[in-house]
């Protein structure tokens, strides 16, 4: 790590380290699905050294198969902490409002807290929209995933008439990858006709964008973004909050809400890691930002 812990925690309001060993005897962060488990960590571990030094308490990162796992830790209490979708907020929240609140919002370059779900298909396929993927398999992330699943299983009915998310009726096959890398995977490699993943939308394409799966997708070597090309684009999508559990010592919270708060000038490349490419680290966001999203998981999913 270029940047010294101290340089973090200089920018907190952090009590000497072990004031919160007689409130908590650990911090347990978990990490939504999408890539696989060793990246996932690799890229939280600059967090968990920070909070570590902070807390005074050992930091766990956990990464569950899949996002279900995480919205049960946070419901269980088994899980302190994590960078939510707004779909699993909503799916947290749905079945326990006072289990989490949001704290924090990533902040794209150009200021906003929005992001795409983003439809894309190999370059060499002959698909360019969704009109060239009748009969085709389309691949979504994970039925927890806001732009893996929530709102295209929105938007894309509306596309036309006629299409559906059932198997078989417009697409010939509706098939859930497990996540975001998965999705890119499938199809780079052909073994799926199409699929969505989420980006800022900002930047430019051959880079996968500025940030999201796409950009991660790229920097871990996985795809050329010269062999796909985007057949769809949702409208925009509020980011996904940082949440913690409702249930930590006030002063924990507090801790580690500042401490994230403050990385970005602290150590913008640890924001990278966690926020999955360029950004501007993060700022405070509250439930209202959610409610839209809430509503939509209720109608659509129920829970």
């Amino acid at each position: 790590m270029k940047k010294t812990l101290a340089l973090a925690l200089a920018a907190t309001t952090a009590l000497s380290s072990g004031a919160f060993a007689e409130e908590i005897t650990e911090f347990r962060i978990g990490l939504l699905g999408g890539e696989n488990a060793q990246d996932r960590v690799n890229a939280y571990q600059c967090l968990a050294e920070y909070a570590e030094e902070a807390l005074g308490v050992p930091v766990k990162i956990f990464t569950p198969a899949d996002y279900n796992g995480v919205i049960q830790g946070l419901l269980g209490g088994s899980l302190d902490m994590s960078w939510l979708g707004a779909s699993a907020y909503a799916a947290t929240y749905l079945q326990d409002p006072e289990a989490v609140e949001p704290v924090l919002v990533k902040v794209n370059l150009d200021g906003s807290i929005g992001y795409h779900s983003i439809g894309f298909a190999r370059q060499d396929s002959g698909v360019t929209s969704l009109d060239d993927m009748e009969g085709k398999v389309f691949g979504f992330g994970d039925p927890n995933s806001t732009s893996g699943y929530l709102i295209p299983s929105i938007e894309i009915p509306q596309y036309k008439e006629g299409i559906t998310m059932e198997s078989g009726d417009y697409f010939g096959e509706v098939k859930f990858t497990g996540g975001h890398e998965q999705t890119i995977v499938a199809v780079a490699n052909g073994d799926i006709d199409g699929g969505v993943t989420w980006a800022d939308g900002q930047g430019n394409w051959e880079d996968g964008y500025n940030s999201g799966a796409l950009r991660k997708a790229v920097d871990a070597g996985l795809v050329d973004m010269n062999d796909l090309v985007q057949i769809w684009k949702s409208e925009v999508i509020p980011e996904g909050p940082v949440v913690l559990r409702k249930a930590l010592p006030t002063d924990v919270k507090a801790t580690m809400t500042e401490l994230v708060d403050n990385l970005y000038e602290t150590d913008p490349e640890c924001t990278y890691n966690i926020f999955a490419g360029d950004n501007l680290g993060a700022r405070p966001v509250t439930h209202e930002t959610y409610i839209s999203i809430v509503e939509a998981r209720k109608a659509k999913i129920g829970g």
